[in-house]
């Protein structure tokens, strides 16, 4: 055999094996559209996202616009996350909705509880706020910086301020160093410990001296480990102290 015909012969093959493998990532991207739109629990349905993020062209995106209208807003958020991550501007925008979306809806994910007085009543206050808990998380796993300018304002909405500072922390943007410092003063335990937290994944050891006027504080977060806010100030002093 020749070399030319050698040389044919190993670009067929080459070009046959990177059409197998083509269309086996076309069936495999197939199958996770489908297990994504099939999946009924909100955190199994984030987890097939994140592998569709890693995939993401204008077949999956389109896939899934409709979608970024669905009567759940957690479904939404799922769907958001993979535009976003894709950089379709349509994932964040839909993320920002949902934060700025109080009407009603059915019953859906993020709500475990139904209040029962002579018949069944979801409670809509409660799944409004579980809609827009699960969309700050999501902005906080995307680390954009430009979600800081939404999240900020939303400090001072007792839902989700909470989970704000968190997904402040995750996003590492240091103008939201000072709003976390002033939170700290905050009469709800949960959000001084919430706002801790974010200090020390932001490193601001700027804070330290805020961060001492806690030790002394006793009182215990509503949520989350049942640490004193002085323990958890303790903890992160010695950390920011230390360095990055």
């Amino acid at each position: 055999m020749s070399l030319t015909v050698r040389a044919l012969v190993a670009a067929v093959t080459m070009f046959a094996a990177c059409a197998v493998a083509a269309a086996q990532q076309d069936v495999r991207v197939a199958r996770l559209v489908e297990q994504f739109k099939n999946e009924a629990v909100f955190w199994r349905q984030y987890e097939v996202a994140k592998k569709l993020a890693t995939v993401a062209d204008h077949g999956v995106l389109e896939a899934l616009a409709a979608l970024l209208a669905d009567e759940d807003r957690h479904v939404r958020a799922n769907a958001a996350f993979v535009f976003a991550r894709a950089g379709d501007r349509r994932g964040f925008e839909t993320l920002k909705a949902i934060l700025a979306d109080h009407s009603d809806r059915p019953p859906g994910q993020g709500v475990a509880v139904m209040s029962f007085n002579i018949a069944p009543r979801w409670p809509v206050a409660r799944q409004i706020a579980a809609d827009r808990y699960y969309a700050v998380h999501i902005l906080g796993e995307l680390r954009e910086r430009r979600a800081v300018e939404v999240l900020l304002p939303l400090l001072a909405d007792t839902d989700v301020n909470y989970k704000v500072m968190w997904a402040l922390g995750e996003i590492g943007d240091r103008r939201a160093v000072s709003p976390l410092v002033k939170a700290l003063q905050d009469v709800d335990p949960l959000v001084r410990v919430s706002a801790i937290l974010a200090l020390e994944t932001l490193h601001a050891a700027e804070a330290v001296p805020q961060l001492r006027r806690l030790l002394d504080d006793q009182a215990v977060p509503r949520a989350g480990p049942q640490v004193p806010v002085a323990d958890t100030a303790r903890a992160a002093i010695a950390k920011l102290q230390k360095g990055p």
